[in-house]
């Protein structure tokens, strides 16, 4: 009590004018620990302020009346001190000479009144919701399926820019690319000469260590009984003064060092070993050579750009004659470590020339491409660096926000939407003495609490749903549980979901006149444009920009998928050569042929549907000086053409076992006779360095590696080396009995090694897994968005059905029937949707354009495109809407105006 009198002294002196600065001060002061007599507080100030000067001798005599009572109050609440009577002790003095409280004691009153308050808000949002348990349930579950599609989106960004950070040098760890001018076009790609990395080393101070790397994909590991193919790397004893890949045992300095030394990761040496300890044990490596483990790899981490099984010394290239010494030869990936303070640029300058220097005749020229954009930036257009992943990572942020927008949109929907049953309570507090900021807090700790249990709920959806978007992305993403930034994280991000999502309806709801809601003259007004209207067109917006995309997408994968790509793959297999198979071939290709297993074989350095050699070094009599021409290089055995079902258009096959001369012989692409200019290709002769090749033919165009891409130049040569890669055959049947006799064949021409064959139809189809995902993706989150969009217009129509019963019940009375009123309540919502689908596809086209645009060979996008999407769009908002318009409409009109 002495706190609230010395309110009321203050007040008054305040109000009389007497008030000093201090005292002014420490009445707001106590107003805010006392935010109960706010409302008291300001209803005497305007009271005060609307007061004439005529009444202020009356008014300062109630005052002092009020004051006289006050203090009598105070004297009887006391126990008297004397049985005598007692005079009262001013209220001034009482207050003047009060003992002063301590700030912490002030402060332990301020949140123990704070937390009545907010214990208050939280009771009072949880009657709330409870109360109006169906639109809690669509906000909770809207809000949940928004925050579980953003969640895996955002897990997946984060680990995009994340890759290869495990390293502590990636800021100095650089892959070299190569570089040349072609017809006024710079050409990047990222091989390199195999003896560039220890001249960039011997050379350059400015490189403190480099490593080379050859992908090997074939090799077969065995130890005992067990065998494994397995894919790794041939790379230099440098490896690991690079990298930072942990190892479990081993010496990471003397790794490498041996010629027959190998590194197993964990992993491939359970595989061969079991539990058996692996360092120091020996395995066999495709040429029956022992080599000892020396090293045992730890899990690679998630974000490593390299994957791989095991590491081979690089002075093994040389048994397996892989070594080239041709500097004009780009095949290996070279990686450098600078020293530190040197920079990118300076490096670039430095090095540019490295390979013309060591090899005048080379005009290749070299610079670095930094760790950090090996997987965002790894896309070269004219020689610049223009994007990668990087794309894909903005898409995906861009896909998050527009899915957590739309579940907000959709709380803001509803909330505004009941503002007519929350009008009241609104008045009603402010009347008690609610102020505005106070109504805010409260609504948007309503939308705080919902979005805790929409949290809850998406990281249970999220958790539920994670392999199957790990399978579709590629990728290994794991919800860091024990990691307590991802709580810290998360709870950001509920947060801000929560603030986000009830913002609007606090502001909007809060803004409500106290005398006008009490009066009962408040009502929403039908205006043409409102804030809720705009938040349903933009929802639809979204969806039905995804849904556009989405039918591009997969027109655009249907389109590819029904490319004549030249090559029949019906019933076509291979096998990669290892071991004794190339020696034998001429024998398995006769018992394949003899038991009936296959019509036709033959071998290529790689498989049809892949292209592992491109040349610009061929030339031949007209060709123009500066004329430079990339050919796709495949090499080819007799029955090439018959087996891989592709047409010759003029001259014949290669045939070596009929023509002597046919080693050096070469078919040509039509596209590739069209480039050279070729008019009678027979027989023209085509040098390349020391050999000169024969054409004998020319078969139609065919395309060997990406459908979603331009056919380029092949040629064909013959046999000149055995450097054969791939035996292909065409099956009779696919039986399982014919399959088991085919691997009976090659396993008793190679026992030393597994067959693993491979079906070219299953390798084209894999080729379209990028765009399929990216296709599953678009589907996925467009019927996220439809889902959300949806539950926000089941609630709208459901509250609209409600708040207009006694209209439809008057027009029913009145002759009205089912289908009008129907229609009379479901055209508006429909309105709102064929204005989301004009807005929404320019801009479509317009994004579906621009991705379309990396595709060579690509649909155009048509008008019935649009026009399908535009009445799927209606047809949901029909359906979502009708039900309920349907049950207003079939109501009992008695019951809605029995009130009446």
């Amino acid at each position: 009590m002495q706190e609230q009198d010395r309110i009321w002294t203050l007040l008054g002196h305040k109000l009389a004018g007497e008030a000093t600065p201090q005292e002014v001060e420490e009445l707001e002061r106590l107003i805010r620990q006392r935010p109960e007599l706010a409302y008291q507080m300001e209803a005497v100030l305007q009271y005060w302020q609307m007061s004439s000067s005529d009444d202020t001798e009356e008014a300062e005599a109630a005052f002092n009346r009020m004051k006289q009572k006050m203090a009598a109050q105070q004297a009887q609440q006391q126990p008297p001190s004397s049985p005598s009577n007692r005079t009262p002790t001013p209220i001034a003095h009482r207050v003047t000479w009060k003992k002063k409280t301590s700030p912490g004691a002030r402060l332990f009153k301020t949140l123990r009144n704070k937390s009545g308050l907010l214990n208050s808000y939280v009771k009072t949002s949880c009657r709330t919701l409870l109360r109006n348990k169906t639109f809690s349930s669509i906000n909770i579950i809207g809000l949940a399926v928004g925050m579980a599609g953003a969640m895996l989106l955002l897990m997946w960004i984060h680990h995009m820019f994340n890759y290869d950070t495990f390293n502590t040098k990636a800021d100095r760890i650089y892959q070299v690319y190569s570089r040349e001018i072609q017809d006024g076009q710079t050409n990047v790609w990222s091989g390199t000469a195999h003896p560039l990395a220890p001249v960039l080393k011997a050379k350059w101070p400015q490189v403190e260590e480099s490593v080379r790397l050859n992908w090997v994909a074939a090799f077969v590991l065995k130890h005992g009984d067990k065998q494994l193919q397995a894919q790794g790397f041939l790379t230099d004893p440098s490896f690991f003064n690079v990298f930072d890949y942990p190892l479990l045992k081993g010496n990471p300095a003397s790794a490498l060092l041996d010629k027959y030394s190998i590194v197993l990761t964990q992993e491939t040496a359970e595989r061969l070993f079991g539990k058996e300890e692996a360092l120091g044990k020996t395995i066999r490596i495709d040429s029956n050579i022992n080599f000892t483990v020396t090293a045992i790899l730890d899990k690679i981490p998630n974000n490593s750009s390299f994957r791989f099984d095991y590491l081979v010394p690089w002075s093994y290239m040389k048994d397996v004659t892989w070594e080239n010494n041709d500097w004009g030869s780009s095949s290996v990936a070279t990686i450098v470590l600078l020293k530190e303070g040197v920079s990118e640029a300076a490096a670039n300058k430095l090095l540019v020339n490295a390979i013309p220097e060591s090899d005048p005749k080379v005009t290749t020229q070299i610079f670095l491409h930094p760790m950090r954009k090996w997987q965002l930036w790894s896309r070269f257009e004219n020689g610049q660096s223009v994007g990668g992943d990087i794309e894909v990572a903005r898409l995906m942020g861009i896909i998050a926000a527009f899915i957590l927008l739309i579940a907000c949109i959709n709380y803001m929907n509803m909330s505004t939407a009941r503002s007519g049953k929350r009008a009241k309570e609104v008045g009603i507090r402010k009347v008690a003495g609610a102020a505005r900021g106070s109504l805010v807090f409260q609504f948007i700790s309503e939308s705080l609490m919902i979005s805790l249990v929409a949290g809850a709920v998406a990281l249970l959806i999220a958790q539920s749903a994670l392999h199957w978007f790990n399978n579709l992305v590629g990728q290994q993403l794991q919800i860091p549980y024990g990691h307590p930034g991802f709580w810290l994280a998360a709870l950001g991000f509920v947060i801000m979901t929560g603030v986000l999502a009830g913002s609007y309806p606090a502001f909007y709801l809060s803004a409500f006149r106290p005398v006008k809601v009490l009066k009962g003259t408040f009502k929403a007004v039908n205006a043409l444009v409102t804030p809720r209207k705009v938040l349903v067109v933009v929802q639809f917006t979204f969806a039905i920009l995804f849904i556009i995309c989405t039918m591009v997408i997969y027109k655009q994968i249907i389109h590819v998928q029904q490319r004549d790509i030249g090559v029949n793959l019906d019933k076509l297999a291979f096998v990669y050569v290892k071991g004794d198979m190339s020696k034998n071939f001429r024998l398995i290709k006769r018992d394949l042929l003899d038991q009936g297993l296959a019509t036709d074989v033959t071998r290529t350095n790689s498989p049809i549907t892949d292209i592992w050699s491109n040349t610009d070094q061929f030339t031949w009599e007209g060709k123009q000086p500066n004329q430079r021409i990339a050919f796709s290089q495949f090499l080819a055995d007799e029955d090439f053409s018959r087996t891989m079902g592709i047409k010759i258009l003029s001259g014949r096959d290669i045939e070596p076992a009929k023509y002597a001369t046919d080693s050096t012989a070469m078919l040509l692409s039509e596209m590739a006779v069209q480039q050279m200019g070729l008019k009678q290709p027979i027989g023209v002769i085509i040098k390349d360095g020391q050999v000169d090749w024969h054409v004998v033919g020319v078969v139609g165009n065919f395309v060997p590696g990406s459908p979603f891409e331009q056919m380029s130049p092949i040629v064909l040569q013959g046999p000149y080396k055995d450097q054969f890669g791939a035996v292909s055959f065409r099956l009779k049947d696919e039986r399982k009995e014919t399959l088991a006799k085919i691997e009976k064949v090659f396993k008793q021409y190679n026992p030393g090694y597994p067959v693993d064959y491979y079906f070219a139809t299953d390798v084209h189809k894999r080729k379209f897994e990028g765009q399929q995902n990216t296709g599953q993706l678009a589907a996925v989150f467009a019927g996220l968005t439809i889902l959300i969009s949806c539950l926000g217009l089941f609630a709208l129509a459901t509250y609209m059905a409600e708040s207009r019963i006694k209209e439809v019940g008057v027009r029913k009375v009145l002759g009205a029937s089912v289908s009008a009123l129907v229609a009379l309540l479901s055209t508006g919502f429909l309105k709102l949707v064929l204005i989301a689908f004009v807005v929404a596809s320019p801009i479509a086209w317009w994004l579906m354009h621009a991705w379309l645009s990396n595709f060579a060979y690509r649909i155009e996008i048509g008008w019935w495109i649009f026009g399908i999407t535009g009445a799927i769009s209606l047809v949901i908002a029909v359906c979502t809407v009708a039900t309920q318009a349907l049950r207003a409409a079939t109501a009992n009109p008695i019951k809605a105006l029995r009130n009446e």
